[in-house]
């Protein structure tokens, strides 16, 4: 019925006149939980989220995040690499007697270091390929129907999954001495 309408005064002040019939049909008539656990997506403080609910990604975007700093770590050598490295020099030149020849003190003080540094690196590379593959390939195993990724969880982890491949390929060249063997020393 138009025009039958009550007056009220809202929280301003104003006076305003308000269509009954209009207000009642837009209010659901069985309303269950809160303003709050609707807004949420909760159902009546079950804690079960709503059907129409997207993942957030943010385990995703993290792992992508992480995938991207081994990758980084990887080519640069990072802390653990440059200790057992150092590590590695102490035991070569604790190990190699005095009168050993030159080449076996190489090998032993300066080679195996380097080869030490190659592995960890190699190590974060795998590790960072990893993951990036598996935040790369996550969408495939979830909901079906919910293949929703945003783009930049994409864009980083495929720059994860590269700077481990590039690192893999490094560390290996590094502890196969292709890439800066050691130097001749006869």
């Amino acid at each position: 019925m138009p025009g039958m309408g009550t007056r009220t005064v809202d929280e301003t002040g104003a006076d305003t006149e308000r269509d009954e019939t209009a207000v009642e049909a837009t209010e659901p008539d069985d309303v269950t939980g809160t303003d709050e656990q609707r807004e949420a997506g909760t159902e009546a403080g079950t804690g079960e989220t709503s059907e129409d609910e997207a993942p957030s990604g943010v385990g995703q975007g993290a792992a992508a995040i992480v995938s991207a700093a081994l990758g980084l770590v990887s080519l640069t050598g990072g802390w653990l690499g440059t200790v057992a490295a150092a590590r590695e020099t102490l035991v070569g030149q604790l190990e190699t007697a005095a009168d050993a020849g030159v080449a076996t003190q190489v090998k032993e003080v300066y080679g195996d270091a380097w080869h030490t540094t190659a592995l960890w690196a190699g190590l974060f590379a795998l590790t960072a390929l990893v993951v990036g593959a598996v935040v790369l390939a996550r969408p495939a195993f979830g909901t079906p129907g919910r293949i929703v990724q945003a783009p930049w969880i994409k864009s980083v982890a495929w720059a994860g999954a590269s700077l481990g491949v590039i690192g893999l390929l490094l560390a290996v060249l590094k502890y196969t001495d292709v890439l800066m063997g050691l130097p001749a020393t006869g």
